[in-house]
């Protein structure tokens, strides 16, 4: 039964209209099937290692490491000498003849650096100590490891090959399941990293004479083998950062006596290298909710002022740990208390230096506590015993301890920038615990996987820190400025570390508001959280690929997203969606036919055409067809396919059809009479496909919103356009009126009665400079009117 509709007219009125948008196709012979496709071979082929859903495969395998050091600090040469003891586990189905271990130290050697240069001019003004760098000198300035003594377990030594800061060493046929046991004994000139920079080294403090030491990459370490790229021996550059294998490690650091060493991994010897009242405050510290100094400001003032030649030596252990880093200093004021995660007692600590007392006693240690706990709930209960934030007037992160910075005014005083910038770098850099030390993806090549998802998870933290916190890299708007950048200053994010222009938005910035934005606008809060903490139990302690994630985003989630990772990740097209015009209508009710003549149509025979499968068939005479079998089967249109019998077109007679619509109602007339129709048309200008969100402000002043799906653009990837029936008449327009997709162009967002929207070279001496995080200058804590009592 033919169904009857009420016929309904509309009257247009073009509102608005903007010029045409240019041709931003991938391909200019198509608008469609670019954007949507899904990543197929872009994405390697799943295997037995890392499956088809993101997950590790049975056949999944990784190498270990385990490590047994001794060191000693010398503060008065500045040198370190160590020798270790490594026990390599070969897990791979693979026999192996030689390993690679990375010499990061040697960054700072003027012969064994990687000597990766980039273009460099002629700076308006710069210092003596930086002009050093643009000397040509082939003298060795001392820098890097001494490769001292290398030997097997049984003392006999091997044949190593230093490539830069790389070391090949070459070692008996080590088959699947084997072990292999070294020695190594080495030492370094220690860099000082406020001059140098680096991600180790020592600061010296003029005002007092003291140092403080940093020992980050401080030994030789192994590099990864992996199921998906071999061997991970790129030279380090001092930007991309490492790939490491998993392992336990035994650390002995001898150091001058009064120095306070903070360390990855749990002290084995506090009760020998603590006094006996310190010992006492570090066990209340372990079961404590607020911080218990358990070094004081006036015990740090006290071992500046005095400085002991005699030694001591600290012992830490770590298990399944990919890295190990310490700190060492007499300058330290030591605070700690205990956090509750997932059942278990967490030791959060802090040490710094009297500099940063008034920011780092009343901030850092909570920070810890508050970070381990929040990521924890965002992926997976933080599973080391220590976390731990020393200020060093840098940031950096290794498993169980990071170096941040932040100091105050010597009145003790901060502004609201250095206050904020040490809580964001606190949170940032124990967050990298979870990326990547224990979600332990490639830095160097995949900078995002480590940078990305730790500032994103970061956002999420200082967002629960504090409402009005001013996070600067997570909200889509703060990105708009980076995809606005000509294309020739733009990487996608899948680039390799060393070859990215702006890498601060492009590793850390952009990944990070792009899972923002799939979080708040594309997925929701839920789908979201439950497949990125899957992606992080899946991957805990093992060696993930962008593949990985990407593909267990949507494995867990139930959502096709190729064609968000392939417009955010893999392009660098921009958001740039424009409201091109906007039609307006409103209901015409004439009154309709209900028949119409029609002239009859006499068919034709359908088939006309007798292709080659149908002649080859008739000559093969083993071929029967039904109809010739069944002459029942044949019926009028049999013949008349063949010719067999023929029609009289010009008997056909004019007849008349009855139209299948209806008079409104009086009722109905009432109902939509009173409608407001609008078709928005958009236009896609920065290539990028995402969702439309549209605000109606209406005339009576209440607002409603529609949030249409990327996938409206997916059979036309230039314009779309979205056609409503209102029950109120609209007064503006706006698209993405929160400010979500990273617009570029915000000017092309609206409609109607919306809110406005050197030539000479200079040479300086330079002198000892304040670190990074320092506060200094004029700040409102020093302005603050106090209230009489």
């Amino acid at each position: 039964m033919m169904k009857k509709f009420s016929y309904l007219s509309l009257c247009a009125v073009l509102l608005m209209q903007t010029a045409v948008a240019q041709n931003i196709q991938n391909n200019p012979g198509s608008n469609h099937g670019n954007k949507f496709e899904q990543l197929g071979t872009i994405l390697p082929t799943p295997n037995e290692q890392r499956t088809a859903s993101g997950a590790p495969g049975v056949k999944y395998w990784q190498q270990r490491a385990d490590y047994d050091i001794k060191c000693e600090l010398d503060e008065t040469t500045q040198t370190l000498k160590g020798s270790e003891t490594v026990t390599y586990t070969n897990n791979s189905p693979d026999p192996l003849t030689y390993i690679w271990l990375q010499l990061d130290e040697n960054q700072h050697s003027s012969v064994n650096n990687a000597n990766y240069q980039s273009a460099s001019k002629m700076p308006e003004r710069t210092t003596d100590k930086q002009i050093s760098g643009f000397e040509l000198s082939d003298a060795d300035n001392g820098y890097g490891f001494r490769i001292l003594k290398l030997t097997d377990a049984l003392g006999k030594s091997l044949k190593y090959t230093i490539n830069k800061t790389m070391m090949r060493i070459e070692v008996p046929t080590l088959k699947s399941g084997q072990k292999f046991v070294f020695k190594l004994d080495w030492s370094y000139k220690i860099a000082d990293r406020i001059a140098m920079g680096g991600r180790g080294g020592y600061e010296y403090f003029p005002t007092d004479g003291n140092y403080l030491f940093t020992m980050a990459q401080w030994y030789p370490r192994l590099c990864v083998y992996s199921d998906f790229q071999g061997w991970q021996n790129h030279q380090f550059t001092g930007r991309g950062e490492f790939a490491l294998t998993f392992g336990d490690f035994k650390v002995q650091m001898t150091v001058p006596a009064d120095h306070v060493v903070g360390s990855t991994g749990e002290c084995q010897n506090y009760a020998q290298v603590l006094s006996a009242g310190q010992l006492a405050k570090f066990n209340k510290a372990k079961v404590a909710t607020s911080p218990v100094e358990i070094v004081t400001l006036a015990e740090a003032k006290a071992a500046e002022a005095k400085k002991s030649t005699a030694k001591k030596t600290w012992i830490f252990y770590a298990k399944d740990v990919r890295d190990f880093a310490w700190t060492s200093s007499r300058k330290y004021i030591w605070d700690a208390m205990n956090q509750k995660v997932d059942g278990k007692n967490v030791l959060c600590m802090s040490f710094y230096g009297k500099e940063a007392y008034n920011l780092y006693s009343k901030f850092s240690t909570k920070a810890v506590a508050h970070t381990i706990k929040t990521y924890s709930d965002f992926t997976i209960p933080y599973p080391y015993p220590v976390a731990q934030s020393i200020e060093a007037a840098n940031g950096m992160e290794y498993p169980m301890i990071c170096f941040n910075y932040g100091r105050t005014n010597e009145d003790g005083t901060y502004s609201e920038t250095v206050k904020n910038g040490m809580l964001g770098v606190i949170i940032h850099e124990v967050g990298h615990n979870f990326f990547p030390m224990i979600i332990n993806s490639d830095e160097r090549q995949w900078s995002w996987m480590d940078e990305g998802l730790n500032t994103f998870v970061e956002y999420l933290t200082e967002e629960l820190w504090d409402n009005k916190f001013p996070s600067k890299r997570g909200p889509a708007y703060t990105i708009v400025p980076y995809m606005k950048l000509p294309k020739d200053q733009l990487e996608p994010i899948m680039s390799n570390s060393e070859n990215i222009v702006q890498f601060g938005p492009n590793a850390y910035s952009k990944p990070a508001t792009g899972l923002n934005i799939l979080r708040e606008t594309i997925m929701g809060r839920e789908l979201f959280d439950y497949a990125f903490k899957e992606y992080a139990k899946r991957w805990a302690f093992k060696h993930p690929t962008p593949a990985d994630f990407f593909r267990t985003m949507e494995d867990a989630s139930g959502e096709d997203l190729d064609w968000f990772w392939r417009g955010w990740f893999y392009s660098t097209d921009a958001c740039d969606i424009s409201l091109d015009e906007v039609r307006y209508a409103k209901a015409d009710f004439p009154k309709p036919a209900k028949t119409m003549k029609q002239q009859a149509k006499v068919e034709k025979p359908l088939l006309t055409y007798d292709d080659i499968s149908k002649i080859r068939n008739r000559e093969d005479k083993r071929i029967k067809f039904y109809t010739d079998q069944d002459l029942e089967a044949r019926d009028f249109y049999w013949k008349y396919a063949r010719g067999l019998v023929q029609v009289d077109s010009t008997k056909a007679k004019t007849i008349e059809v009855t139209l299948p619509l209806d008079e409104f109602t009086a009722d109905e007339k009432a109902k939509y009479a009173n409608k407001h129709f609008y078709e928005l048309n958009f236009s896609n200008k920065g290539g990028l496909v995402m969702p439309i969100i549209v605000e109606f402000t209406f005339k009576d002043g209440t607002r409603t919103l529609d949030r249409i799906p990327a996938q409206i653009w997916r059979l036309n990837e230039v314009k779309t356009s979205k056609f409503y029936a209102l029950d109120k008449e609209v007064a503006s327009i706006k698209v993405d009126p929160f400010r979500e997709t990273a617009d570029i162009d915000e000017s092309n967002n609206t409609w109607g009665a919306t809110e406005a929207s050197p030539s000479k070279f200079q040479l300086f001496k330079s002198k000892q400079t304040a670190g990074r995080g320092q506060s200094e200058g004029i700040n409102p804590m020093q302005l603050e009117v106090k209230k009489s009592k």
